[in-house]
């Protein structure tokens, strides 16, 4: 038995291109150990800066038992970096991974790094628990459902855990243990969850297998309640990240209705299929604060929409996108290219269907076909006619091209997507050079500002700029905030490349929004990330 049992749970690097949110999942878990009576401390890589020399202090100070990392594909090379450096630290802290990778991918994974101990199959909350309590009193890992492990036959996997039936039960994530101004600086959404589970069978998507085909609900009171707490947080704007918010009409409007009739002043975004919504939802969703919904629509071809069991036609998204302009709500889609069947032709379906979506106001992006471990489209690649060229799972990012049909190559999949890039930052530059004529719009000049903030912010984070110079002494004159920030902009121009009118903007947007914080203690100036929020 310990004093008192630790868990540093790790939220791996993730490229801020890819837009990432607070991690929920973590947030989750966190709360689910402290909930136990565990101590529990989160380490964000996505918004601090990794050195081994870091971890090391951490794990000094906080002792752990347990390390736990949460881990996608494309994160996987990262996470399990990170996993082998803890053990170099620490041999004796048993190392744990969760997530849709590992749980497909949990034999291979585990004979393959041998600093894992244990792989969390499905979802975590109660797995780590009772993991953590196991490990505590030193007892037999077979004894903690839903895990694989090594044992001296082999690859272990203990009694499969059932989903969790009743989300009610789970505590509130514990969000107040992660970096949220951090993310709030860097201009990134917040995410909350309403449901778990999936009914439909796209061959592409793992979330079906990883959560359950039986879709379990929180209630509509627990669910406003989070919003109405998010909603203080001053986030720019909040996501629920359920696979499909309107898979259940009845609960979607009964959330929607919670919101409303508190009075709830909220702006969020959700996902949505084309086959689940109807006018009268739209227009309730946009009563209760809903401004956008996302649209998986994937091929404008429909014999690839067959293929791919999406089971959804080219006139549900038509009559999807007029119901959603109608109600007053964005709608937005994504596309993927490289699906089984593909071909130029069928390339060029999609891409003439998202312009004409985009005539009736539809904004689309594309993807390229990435198939993940888990999915139907990996496991039965050959039938699909689809030829996997990496295992290099920091490929798997969606943005570069990963496989071939026989009637669509490599080159010809990345030449469609570094165009589209060249084609925006082409639309940038021409924005640049309009303000510098003074004939851009303001509009269009605060997206190409609030792009450059988040570059600079990122840039600051991740070198640890503030920290490095965001302290002097001020010999007891007095202190005024106006010729500190010019100070602190000066400062951090040593360490950025940027123009010194850009780094004060930033800084000044920055602390405005209440994101970065001033300090005057024991005659020093202070300034520092408002990692916490209240």
């Amino acid at each position: 038995m310990f004093d008192t049992m630790r868990v540093l749970l790790i939220n791996p690097f993730y490229p801020i291109s890819e837009t990432p949110s607070p991690p929920l999942g973590l947030a989750y878990l966190a709360a689910a150990l402290a909930e136990a009576g565990i101590e529990v401390k989160v380490l964000d890589l996505v918004v601090f800066p990794y050195s081994r020399a870091m971890l090391q202090q951490i794990i000094e100070e906080f002792e752990p038992h347990i390390a736990g990392l949460t881990a996608v594909t494309m994160t996987f090379d990262s996470a399990v970096s990170v996993v082998r450096d803890i053990k170099k630290i620490d041999q004796r802290i048993v190392t744990v991974m969760g997530g849709p990778h590992v749980t497909f991918c949990a034999s291979n994974t585990l004979e393959m790094h041998p600093d894992l101990d244990i792989i969390v199959l499905g979802e975590g909350e109660r797995t780590i628990v009772d993991l953590s309590h196991a490990v505590e009193k030193n007892q037999d890992w077979r004894q903690v459902a839903g895990i694989a492990f090594r044992s001296d036959s082999g690859i272990a996997r203990s009694p499969k855990r059932a989903p969790i039936a009743n989300l009610d039960e789970l505590p509130d994530p514990a969000r107040w243990m992660l970096p949220l101004g951090r993310y709030r600086a860097l201009g990134m959404p917040i995410s909350l969850t309403t449901s778990r589970g999936c009914p439909f069978k796209c061959i592409f998507c793992a979330g079906r297998k990883m959560v359950g085909s039986r879709v379990r609900y929180r209630s509509a009171c627990r669910v406003a309640d989070e919003m109405a707490d998010l909603n203080t947080l001053k986030f720019h704007q909040i996501n629920i990240a359920d696979d499909l918010f309107t898979v259940n009409r009845a609960h979607c409007i009964a959330v929607c209705n919670e919101i409303i009739e508190r009075g709830l002043d909220i702006q969020w975004t959700s996902f949505a299929r084309v086959d689940t919504v109807t006018e009268d939802t739209l227009l309730r969703m946009k009563d209760a604060g809903c401004s956008a919904v996302s649209f998986g629509i994937e091929s404008g071809n429909p014999r690839i929409l067959k293929t791919i069991k999406k089971g959804i036609t080219r006139e549900q998204v038509l009559q999807a996108v007029k119901m959603c302009r109608r109600a007053g709500v964005t709608p937005y889609a994504s596309f993927i290219l490289g699906l089984p069947g593909e071909t130029p032709q069928t390339i060029k379906e999609t891409i003439d269907f998202g312009e004409q979506l985009k005539e009736l106001g539809l904004s689309f992006g594309f993807h390229l076909l990435a198939p993940f471990p888990g999915t139907e489209i990996r496991e039965k690649s050959a039938e699909f006619g689809i030829r996997i060229l990496t295992d290099d799972w920091s490929q798997y990012h969606a943005n570069r091209a990963i496989v071939e049909t026989p009637d669509v190559n490599r080159n010809m999949l990345d030449e469609i997507v570094i165009g589209w890039e060249g084609e925006y930052n082409q639309l940038l530059a021409d924005i640049k050079q309009r303000m510098r004529d003074h004939t851009a719009s303001g509009e269009e000049a605060e997206q190409v500002l609030n792009l450059e903030r988040i570059v600079l912010v990122y840039d600051l984070m991740m070198n640890s700029v503030i920290e490095k110079v965001g302290s002097w002494p001020c010999n007891g004159q007095p202190v005024r905030a106006a010729d500190d920030l010019m100070a602190l902009t000066r400062r951090a121009g040593t360490k950025v490349k940027a123009d010194q009118h850009l780094i004060q903007d930033t800084l000044k947007h920055a602390i405005n929004a209440g994101d970065l914080i001033r300090r005057v203690e024991e005659g020093r100036i202070q300034w520092q990330w408002a990692d916490r929020l209240e």
